[in-house]
């Protein structure tokens, strides 16, 4: 026992045997560290291989998603830098959950999440918002319960430049109003099925925040009006109107004369548009770069000399819409070539009309056929030879596909990162792609 204490003693009096890391820095391993932020498991093994790793890991760490609430007071110490908090596993996290995050991050945190989270109230908001004066993100979709109160604590959090209110159906105009006033720097917002905001809380948002990127106004019960005072909002790049059954064609060519920063616009389910309103786009949306229709007017030749008209259009999902063989050829004779197509559970979507689409476009990227359950060996062998560069296949539940169309695709489509055939026939010779 003598001579083993006396081994330790002169290893750690030689500087030969010293932890090589001691020499670095701080800053030099933190450095080291960013480089394992895509693989969350890379950096539980640094931690895990001795205690000065675990205590510089923990002090490096940034973002944190607890499985239980409860378990928040342990990582006050542990995690002092955490900028980033993910509370959507929580669904109980009450006021003085809030109350002592804010304490503990007060100066680091930036972004929290309590999209799934309950049992906290305007209060709570409140404490956090005052105590964190760094704020730029703030999630709490599917709050339901929460108010205009709750609103109006979100209010004081001047630095805000993120907030998503989806579900939050009691919060009206009067709540949208006070954010309005108190977020000038909001640069996207998320209103997704809050019911109870109309055409003046959104008037409101683009009269006092004139910074928004993206605006997320999906099944409101807005109109036309609405739409007229978006020209506000000089900046805007993403507009999603998914479900507002109140905008027709007329509200389009309204929106046409001030939106030519915008390079998303999601219109699906909007069961009053027609081609002739997506027409009148082509005059003012020079930027577009992608067109969500999911459930729209059916993919016909005027359609597509439409969508022909904007230059930079580069992704098109036309899922769940009447696909005709006329539409899709004319789609196939734009001069502009397409990145990403998506056909999705698309009624007419035949063999003959995908070979000539995708011999037309053959630097695709990404392709969706979803449930065309019309298609067989024929279209994936068209796809195959014409677009080698596809990165993602997406086609599930293509029933009349055989299983020797699956070595097609490991032969031609090299690039691929994602492929998706659930529920298609396929053997250990198809599986080897």
């Amino acid at each position: 026992m003598k001579k083993l204490k006396n081994d330790n003693k002169s290893r750690d009096s030689n500087p030969e045997m010293a932890n090589p890391f001691d020499i670095f820095t701080d800053e030099i391993i933190f450095s080291i560290l960013d480089h394992l932020k895509d693989d969350p498991f890379a950096k539980r093994s640094f931690s895990s291989v001795c205690k000065s790793f675990y205590f510089i890991e923990s002090r490096h760490r940034r973002a944190l998603k607890p499985l239980r609430s409860d378990l928040l007071p342990r990582t006050f110490h542990r995690y002092p830098s955490i900028s980033h908090l993910d509370l959507s596993l929580c669904p109980l996290v009450d006021d003085n959950s809030l109350a002592a995050v804010s304490a503990a991050w007060k100066s680091t945190l930036l972004s929290i999440d309590l999209s799934r989270s309950r049992s906290f109230t305007s209060a709570g908001l409140s404490t956090l918002v005052n105590n964190c004066s760094g704020l730029i993100e703030i999630d709490l979709s599917n709050g339901t319960e929460l108010t205009d109160s709750a609103a109006k604590a979100i209010a004081e959090a001047r630095s805000l430049e993120t907030l998503r209110l989806a579900r939050c159906k009691k919060i009206t105009d009067i709540g949208i109003g006070c954010i309005a006033v108190g977020c000038k720097k909001l640069r996207t917002i998320g209103l997704r099925w809050c019911m109870r905001i109309t055409d003046l809380g959104v008037g409101l948002i683009a009269m006092k925040c004139k910074e928004i990127r993206s605006l997320d106004l999906s099944y409101l019960p807005i109109t036309e009006k609405c739409l007229q005072q978006l020209q506000q909002l000089q900046h805007l790049e993403d507009l999603v109107l998914e479900g507002c059954h109140g905008i027709d064609d007329d509200g389009l060519a309204t929106l046409s004369h001030y939106c030519k920063s915008i390079k998303i616009i999601n219109v699906s389910n909007c069961q009053n548009l027609s081609h002739i309103g997506l027409s009148s786009l082509t005059n003012g949306a020079k930027s577009l770069e992608q067109l969500i229709l999911a459930n729209g007017p059916s993919v016909t030749t005027d359609l597509a000399k439409c969508l022909s008209q904007f230059s930079c259009l580069r992704s098109i999902k036309l899922d769940g819409c009447l696909v005709t063989c006329s539409g899709i050829n004319a789609i196939a004779d734009w001069k502009a070539s397409l990145d990403e197509l998506s056909f999705s559970k698309c009624s007419g979507l035949t063999d003959e009309c995908l070979c000539f689409l995708a011999e037309r476009h053959k630097d695709l990227r990404k392709l969706d056929i979803t449930c065309c359950r019309k298609i067989t060996y024929a279209a994936i062998q068209g796809i195959t030879n014409s677009c080698t560069s596809l990165t993602s296949l997406r086609m599930e539940s293509c029933s009349l596909v055989p299983k020797e169309a699956f070595i097609l695709i490991g032969q031609h489509c090299q690039l691929l990162e994602e492929l998706d055939i659930t529920d298609n026939e396929i053997d250990d010779e198809g599986s080897k792609i």
